[in-house]
This record gives C-alpha cells, sequence and structure tokens, in this order.
C-alpha cells in the first residue's frame, strides 16, 4: 500500500477590523482549507502584525469575548507610562497584549476541516482602538 504523499498550500487572508476586540474568522479560514483539497494535515495561522493577535476561543457567547477584551484592558492598560507611544495611548498596550496572547495558532485537519472543538471559534484579536486591514498568514500540510 502506497502512503499518501505530502502538500503544502500557503495563503493570505485580509481582514478588517472594526477597532478593539475578537473578530471571529473561522469561516473564512474553514472555507480556504476547504479549496485546498487535503483532508488531512496540519494548519498553522500566524498574524502578521505586532499590534493583534490570535485566538481560539468560545464561539457561543458573546459575553466570553467581552470578559476577556476587559480582562486583557486591566492586564495591560492605556496610561502614560509607557516610553514607545508613536501612534497613540493604545500603541504599546497592543504589543503588550500581542505578546501575552499569541500571534500563531496550529490546528488539525481532518476530512478536510479545521478540528475545532463544538465551541470553538478562530479570532483575531485587534488590540488597537481603530479600524485596521490585517494579514493572517496560513500555511497547510497534509494529503
Amino acid at each position: 500500500m502506497t502512503e499518501p504523499s505530502l502538500r503544502q498550500a500557503t495563503g493570505i487572508i485580509g481582514i478588517d477590523t472594526r477597532g478593539a476586540g475578537l473578530h471571529e474568522v473561522t469561516d473564512r479560514v474553514s472555507e480556504w482549507v476547504r479549496r485546498q483539497g487535503m483532508t488531512e494535515g496540519l494548519l498553522t495561522i500566524f498574524c502578521r502584525h505586532t499590534s493583534a493577535s490570535l485566538a481560539i476561543q468560545e464561539n457561543a457567547a458573546p459575553a466570553v469575548r467581552r470578559d476577556l477584551q476587559r480582562w486583557i484592558e486591566r492586564i495591560a492598560p492605556e496610561s502614560d507610562g509607557y516610553e514607545h507611544d508613536d501612534e497613540g495611548p493604545d500603541d504599546m498596550p497592543a504589543h503588550l497584549r500581542a505578546v501575552l496572547t499569541g500571534i500563531h495558532l496550529s490546528i488539525p485537519v481532518a476530512d478536510g476541516v479545521p478540528l475545532l472543538g463544538t465551541w470553538q471559534g478562530i479570532y483575531l484579536w485587534e488590540h488597537r482602538r481603530r479600524s485596521h486591514r490585517r494579514e493572517l498568514a496560513l500555511h497547510l500540510l497534509g494529503a
């Protein structure tokens, strides 16, 4: 019996945020994975920014996302105590929040879809107050 040969695919997904908060990208990522035609593999998602991050989180109760946003604002608050404030008072806190939450995810793929749990969604976490155009780099290795 021959083993299927590994393939890989890469792509970029652009996301327009509406300011600070968790912006769900599960459907866009899942559609990209589906279009690659691989049934099994490992998906890596990489946020190409230093003031936004990625998270897998509850996708049913909006209160979870609101609580997370309030939590991260307490952990890395805006203040005038930061040396780096080139783009305003939310600049350095956005960098701290991205460091705390991470900029990449690895998700197994089976039957052509990311293997997320029932209540899990993939989120781009915007840490700046104003809207931004963000890019997610995707890499799928599989068969």
